[in-house]
């Protein structure tokens, strides 16, 4: 019965004209929105009105929430969810804004052994409920859609990572029947735990490579990081790691080498 009843509301909340201010401010700050087919720009639009209607804003650090912030982020989480079926990130209740960088204290595990709380400046942060946002950095990410940076679509990536119950690189894969779900699962850790070792080892070796650095931090982080890569340089990674493109080609059900900006000099 719930279920018919949230379905219901959100069908109402995705047929609502879509404000003509919300669109002007996806136009001026969120430019890779305008290289969307009309198809997916509705669609867009049509999450977006679900997302701000179930998901509480809140300022920190004396920063003011407003349409502005609310719109450039929602679309930015959103562009994960077209094509998709989604729950639209069911565990998320709140998306926490800060003018900049925010101080997070943090426990370090050492030897199983939990040490002093430590003090750590962030951009971003995505945990079970909520996730945290620096504003100058999520409206950097927006405008520049070809550097390969995007901290909301980083941070949301760990949204559909924690979606089965673990953040580990591994989110829940869509698939007809048992039989193709394992199948889809072990296509996708020998793909992805291939590609991370191969970033850990360009890492340590100095090689250059399209895919962030951070993402040889564990799987988690470097599924969050090709994330970005898959939509702000679809070109580049879909040259050098082409089976790794086709695995988040198929997650996302999106190919945005369709949509992306013009190619800037690669690595």
């Amino acid at each position: 019965m719930f279920g018919h009843l949230k379905k219901g509301r959100r069908e109402m909340l995705r047929a609502r004209p879509f404000p003509a201010g919300w669109r002007r401010v996806l136009e001026e700050k969120f430019p890779l929105y305008l290289r969307l087919s009309e198809s997916d720009r509705r669609e867009l639009e049509a999450h977006v009105q679900v997302f701000l209607e179930e998901k509480r804003f809140e300022g920190c650090g004396g920063f003011k929430i407003t349409d502005e912030v609310r719109v450039v982020i929602a679309a930015q989480a959103c562009l994960l969810l077209l094509h998709r079926e989604t729950d639209y990130y069911p565990s998320l209740r709140s998306i926490l804004v800060y003018p900049h960088t925010f101080v997070f204290k943090t426990r370090r595990r050492e030897e199983d052994e939990l040490t002093d709380p430590g003090v750590r400046s962030r951009l971003g942060l995505s945990g079970h409920g909520a996730v945290v946002l620096s504003w100058s950095a999520t409206l950097a990410g927006a405008a520049e859609p070809a550097d390969g940076t995007n901290l909301v679509l980083h941070e949301f990536a760990h949204q559909l990572d924690r979606e089965d119950g673990a953040v580990d690189g591994a989110p829940m894969l869509s698939a007809n029947g048992i039989r193709e779900r394992h199948y889809r699962y072990l296509v996708w850790a020998r793909v992805l735990r291939a590609e991370y070792e191969r970033l850990r080892q360009d890492s340590e070796t100095g090689r250059e490579t399209v895919l962030d650095e951070y993402g040889a931090t564990n799987p988690a982080e470097f599924f969050a990081v090709a994330t970005e890569c898959f939509f702000e340089k679809p070109r580049q990674l879909k040259k050098k790691h082409p089976a790794l493109y086709d695995e988040l080609r198929r997650f996302y059900r999106q190919d945005p080498v369709n949509f992306a900006w013009p190619a800037s000099p690669e690595p």
